[in-house]
């Protein structure tokens, strides 16, 4: 049995905290770049120009790449094998968030009633999603969201019937609603199956995957990849400017369901997909 201590989940916290609000991920970066180099609408091109350039100065100063550092989403593998000694593993989280975010100067989002609001001034309480797995190792992966896309995000219990078409045109639906208000280029999460409640945590895990990571079944690989099309076919483009550029990847992930149903959420993400992992 290893003991980890609760401080010690706490201090990587608040480093990935800051660190995923000011550094975007390689396999984001390397998307739009591609997008400026294919994209013919000039406007376009050159609000995918000012991203590429705000990620460098973000990355350079350690500021936020965005203004909104959203709710920290977090996902904690917990090896059997572990034992926290201190205090409890969701004081230790919104410790390490309520540090990150004071000593990152990152906004606070949080309100402490959905309906009566009232801003708790750390940006906790976090949002906190455990398992335990094998090992002796704790994996913590931070996935700070913001709501200007997280408000574009839908889910639908589809019938079985809907099939593949039904499915697919829920995903692009979704996505032309949203229009210009989740800050494209995207990265669009989807999830297929479980339960009303699994298909929606389905979609946000899918946005934690690499880009460039197709879905391991042939099937929804190629999913993903008519999705990307149609969904680039929309002339939303960059921020709304119309182009080629909407998305910058489609993942899909999928449980199995009930005979009787066919879950679908769509979690829709802006150019900003931040996510970090780290192992202790």
């Amino acid at each position: 049995m290893r003991e980890i201590k609760a401080e010690e989940i706490t201090k990587v916290i608040k480093e990935m905290c800051i660190e995923a609000n000011c550094v975007l991920n390689d396999d984001i970066k390397n998307a739009i770049k591609n997008g400026y180099n294919s994209e013919k609408n000039e406007i376009a091109k050159s609000v995918l120009g000012d991203i590429i350039k705000n990620a460098d100065i973000a990355k350079e100063t350690m500021a936020p790449i965005c203004q909104d550092t959203g709710m920290a989403v977090i996902f904690i593998e917990i090896g059997q094998d572990v034992h926290i000694t201190g205090m409890g593993l969701k004081d230790a989280v919104n410790e390490g968030v309520r540090q990150g975010y004071e000593s990152g100067y990152l906004r606070k989002s949080v309100v402490k009633d959905p309906i009566r609001r009232g801003n708790t001034g750390d940006n906790t309480p976090a949002i906190i999603h455990t398992s335990i797995v094998d090992g002796e190792n704790i994996k913590i992966t931070i996935a700070p969201k913001g709501f200007g896309s997280e408000n574009m995000s839908a889910i639908k219990m589809c019938k079985p019937s809907e099939g593949e078409k039904g499915v697919m045109d829920f995903v692009v639906e979704t996505v032309k609603k949203g229009g210009g208000n989740p800050c494209p280029p995207l990265v669009v999460g989807v999830g297929i199956g479980g339960t009303f409640e699994k298909a929606a945590l389905l979609a946000k895990t899918a946005l934690l995957r690499d880009i460039n990571e197709s879905n391991p079944d042939e099937y929804y690989a190629n999913m993903e990849t008519e999705l990307l099309d149609r969904i680039n076919k929309l002339d939303i483009g960059p921020q709304g400017f119309g182009g080629v550029t909407t998305a910058l990847g489609v993942n899909i992930e999928t449980f199995p369901t009930h005979i009787a149903g066919m879950p679908v959420a769509v979690n829709i993400s802006c150019h900003v997909t931040r996510h970090l992992s780290r192992t202790i």
